[in-house]
Order: structure tokens, then sequence, then C-alpha cells
């Protein structure tokens, strides 16, 4: 049966995109997975999808390309660009609680705050890359009270989007690394 399976870590290189891409795309088509532990990889469990399965993504793939042949690339790199945001959750209750975090559709991202938090507003954004999401939160909530994965409290918001504009202050121009 090992014969008949590609591991999603393969398969994503063979199709020239991102593991987690692919995950989205098997999700999408409604195809398991199946885990199995492997000597090549520690032993530890890895995902794995049958050959016939990688054959029906292939397909998928290309059809989606050919809908798509008339509308103009979009280069991987802006993929992995959006704005790296800070969120005031409780304006006018609770002035500290703040949230930051990655988009690439700040309105979308916004909405789907205010479903737990009406009163949300955005304070400011910054262009990101979405790697710089994880070390950009880590540095500007330094003294800050962690409240869940990336809510936090402070004693002064207005000295967390000055930490926010030192760190992207130092990033490089997203516009630079497209080059």
């Amino acid at each position: 049966m090992t014969d008949d399976l590609i591991s999603v870590s393969d398969a994503a290189t063979k199709l020239g995109m991102y593991k987690q891409t692919l995950f989205k795309v098997i999700k999408r088509l409604g195809i398991d997975t199946i885990k199995q532990k492997s000597s090549a990889h520690r032993g530890q469990a890895i995902s794995y999808i049958t050959k016939t399965d990688f054959d029906l993504i292939i397909d998928n793939q290309t059809a989606t390309e050919s809908q798509n042949k008339n509308e103009s690339p979009v280069p991987s790199t802006l993929i992995d660009q959006g704005v790296f945001y800070l969120i005031q959750l409780e304006p006018d209750h609770d002035p500290g609680r703040f949230k930051l975090g990655f988009a690439t559709n700040m309105s979308e991202r916004l909405r789907s705050h205010r479903c737990s938090a009406p009163f949300a507003i955005i304070v400011e954004t910054w262009p990101c890359h979405v790697l710089w999401e994880k070390t950009g939160i880590d540095c500007v909530t330094q003294g800050c009270e962690k409240l869940h994965t990336e809510v936090f409290r402070t004693k002064d918001i207005e000295e967390v989007k000055k930490k926010c504009e030192q760190f992207f202050g130092l990033m490089p121009d997203l516009k630079d690394i497209m080059r």
C-alpha cells in the first residue's frame, strides 16, 4: 500500500506550492490524508495521499490554471504580503486590550474579529511579509500581559503602536523584496 502513497510534502514540492497551500486544496477537494510513521522522518507521523488523489489534484490545478489563463499571474511574493495590524478590542471599556496579527484582506479580518469583539477598531496597519508576523508580535509585546494567542493587555496602547513603528521601520521595503 505504501507504494501507492505520496507524502503531502513531496506532492507540494512536485506541484511547486507550499505544503500549507496543498493542505487547503486537499481539504477543498474532500481528499482524506493518511497518517503513517516514517523512519525517513525520525519516526514522526507524516501525512500521505494516494497517487490517484495526487492525479486528481494535478487535474484540478490544471483546470484552475486554464480558467485563470486570461488573468495576469500573481507573483508568489505577493501572496505572502499583507499588513500587520494593531486592533484595540474594547476601546471604551478596556482600552489596553489589543490584538496583533497578519492579514491579506484587512476589512475581512476586522469583520471576522467583530463577531467576538463588536467594538474593535483598527489602531494602525503596516505593510508586512507573512514571515515577519510572529517576530513582530514577540518584539512589540515586551512588557505586555498575554491574554490569549495574539491578544494582550497594556497600560499604554500608544507605546505598543510606537514599538510597531520602530519594528517595521527596521524591516526592508516590501517593494525591494519583490525584485
